[in-house]
């Protein structure tokens, strides 16, 4: 047995000397030489970058059903990551750019389960694009790399070919007392009947599993957070779900989309429930569940 085992290791070694096509977990590691030694592993294991330039690591990657399905793609954005933390609330015990990921990682798990192929804006704590040392300032995003950062998410979706778009956030509010679930949506998109239906489909899925209040579905001008600049509130939609602006939104994203707000971190009953591990995942069977509604709707 042991000689069997060094030939196996020389084997991937040479075969990985010369090129020999590979298969690569969702970890970047090789797991094996296919070709030459017949060995598969586990589709839930294997994760492909949409290529695109400039990304960080584990940024718009591709992972395939892990059971047959309708071919049709959910792109899944966790918002934040890296240094743009999102929302800090608990005496920065709670980061919505980890809840986030946890909700879009167990998402996906469920996607893929149903026969979708999903694709990840990101899959660890990083913003999507490459930072350079003029992008952050005293270890904070410039206004101007969050821009190119939502820019590149709404790219990441087109490339993908996306059925929907669904980006996941968590919200925040002066008094702690204030809680619920919101959806938003952009209304003057062309398929803006379809990113509603998407929009309310997943509000209603969230406010039923978590017995939440129904804060409602809006249009993402309603939407009060502060913009990045000036420029951000004269364009008054979402990069990430809005229409055209030369200079500021040049290639939008070209699917029904929405943005859910599932809870508020800045409650302390809510941000229990986001930040553990079977609220998360609560969060994600009600996310797959209007997902699916509206991808199986005729």
């Amino acid at each position: 047995m042991p000689r069997l085992r060094t030939a196996l290791v020389l084997a991937l070694l040479v075969a990985l000397a010369f090129g020999v096509n590979r298969l690569v977990a969702s970890t970047g590691v090789v797991v094996a030489t296919a070709d030459k030694l017949n060995l598969s592993p586990a589709p839930s294991s294997l994760a492909n970058r949409v290529l695109l330039p400039d990304l960080e690591s584990g940024a718009c990657m591709s992972l395939a059903p892990t059971r047959a399905g309708s071919g049709q793609t959910v792109f899944i954005d966790a918002g934040h990551g890296g240094l743009d933390p999102g929302v800090v609330a608990g005496g920065g015990k709670a980061l919505e750019k980890d809840a986030t990921l946890g909700v879009a990682t167990r998402l996906s798990d469920l996607l893929r389960a149903a026969g979708y192929r999903v694709v990840m804006a990101r899959t660890q704590d990083t913003t999507v694009i490459k930072l350079s040392a003029s992008d952050s300032v005293y270890g904070s995003l410039t206004a101007s790399a969050e821009h190119r950062d939502l820019a590149a998410r709404a790219a990441c979706a087109n490339a993908a070919g996306a059925t929907a778009l669904l980006s996941i956030h968590f919200d925040a509010f002066a008094d702690p007392t204030v809680g619920g679930t919101e959806t938003f949506y952009d209304s003057v998109r062309t398929f803006a009947p379809a990113s509603r239906k998407l929009a309310t489909d997943l509000q209603s899925a969230l406010v039923v599993a978590l017995g939440t209040a129904d804060r409602g579905v809006w249009t993402d001008d309603q939407l009060t957070a502060p913009t990045l600049t000036s420029s951000g509130s004269t364009y008054n939609h979402l990069i990430e779900l809005g229409p055209m602006s030369a200079g500021w939104v040049d290639e939008p994203s070209q699917m029904a989309g929405a943005l859910v707000e599932p809870l508020f971190l800045t409650n302390p009953t809510e941000a229990r429930l986001a930040g553990d591990p079977s609220g998360q995942q609560l969060i994600a069977a009600a996310l797959k569940a209007g997902l699916v509604k509206f991808l199986t709707a005729g």
